[in-house]
């Protein structure tokens, strides 16, 4: 199997020789992965694996959502109050021109049903998330306008 092409060693960087660009792989789900020094891991064990760090990341953000509030607040001095929808939570990439990985954090503001806003927060390396580099990905906004 060409490794370059279908990118089957877990979590790191190949270079797509069809874009020309270098991205962060992880494994593909429907096959089996090679580890350091462990030989193979069959899909359920990566599974559970990733479960297990989602949980340990949503853990340590639920413990820490106070920056997030803050960093929402921080935005318009009109913000009272900061509704975070912990099950809009999601996991992502940052694509093809930055390959980190995210937890993209979801709420609202004020009560305000029709209000939204989105913080991402990079994942780094060890699986650990980096509050002190997350930002605005989604600026607040009521009834899909921007809020001033």
């Amino acid at each position: 199997m060409n490794e370059e092409t279908n990118g089957t060693i877990f979590d790191h960087f190949v270079t797509d020789h069809r874009i020309g660009f270098p991205w962060r792989k992880n494994h593909d789900h429907d096959q089996k992965t090679r580890t350091e020094g462990n030989g193979l891991i069959l899909k359920e064990s990566c599974t559970k694996n990733r479960r297990r760090d989602k949980k340990k990341q949503l853990d340590y953000l639920k413990e820490h959502e106070q920056k997030v509030i803050d960093l929402v607040k921080a935005q318009n001095s009109k913000v009272e109050s900061v509704q975070i929808d912990w099950d809009h939570t999601q996991w992502s990439d940052g694509g093809l021109t930055t390959p980190e990985y995210y937890i993209n954090v979801y709420g609202g503001i004020n009560h305000i049903e029709e209000s939204s806003w989105g913080v991402d927060i990079p994942i780094n390396e060890d699986n650990t998330l980096n509050l002190d580099e997350m930002y605005i990905g989604s600026y607040i906004r009521i009834g899909g306008r921007l809020f001033e």
